[in-house]
């Protein structure tokens, strides 16, 4: 008998991840950006990573053409940051509401700034996987601040608890 979607999505929901927002540049240098906690390191050596980003999203065509793109890990502080990047439209005006800036590394790629850890990746592969797309990114560049992540657990935003608390 095969899994329904509902009894997969949670399944799936019982396992925390990070919230990250993918950047790449769109035509005429504006950024573009979703949220994605389908991320994951790959390997060391080479330093890889991979996001999962479906076929129907607005990213995938602009994934699939650019040769770059950055992953910002959110910290537990940018839950509103991680709410705008989710959603399909996105305004000049929400943008600047949430004080939504980019620093642009040397190599071209926006990253969302500040974030608790910064990645700046050369697309090395894509594979086609069911309705996504898995694209692996070699990281050419990192940066890491001191902070608390954010999480996502149970179709929610959530954030670490210590356990003396």
């Amino acid at each position: 008998m095969r899994v329904s979607r509902d009894e997969f999505r949670k399944a799936l929901g019982c396992f925390a991840t990070g919230v990250t927002v993918i950047t790449v540049v769109r035509a005429a240098g504006a950024v573009h950006g979703m949220t994605a906690n389908a991320f994951c390191s790959v390997s060391l050596e080479p330093p890889l990573v991979l996001v999962c980003v479906a076929h129907a999203s607005d990213t995938h065509p602009l994934l699939r053409a650019a040769p770059r793109f950055g992953v910002s890990v959110l910290r537990e502080d940018q839950q509103g940051i991680a709410r705008y990047f989710a959603e399909a439209e996105k305004s000049q005006q929400g943008a600047e509401q949430l004080g939504i800036r980019y620093r642009v590394t040397a190599r071209g790629v926006p990253l969302l700034e500040p974030a608790l850890a910064q990645l700046d990746c050369a697309v090395v592969a894509a594979h086609e996987a069911g309705d996504h797309t898995i694209f692996v990114g070699e990281v050419e560049e990192a940066t890491v601040a001191a902070a608390t992540p954010l999480l996502f657990y149970g179709g929610d935003y959530r954030r670490l608890k210590d356990n003396d608390s």
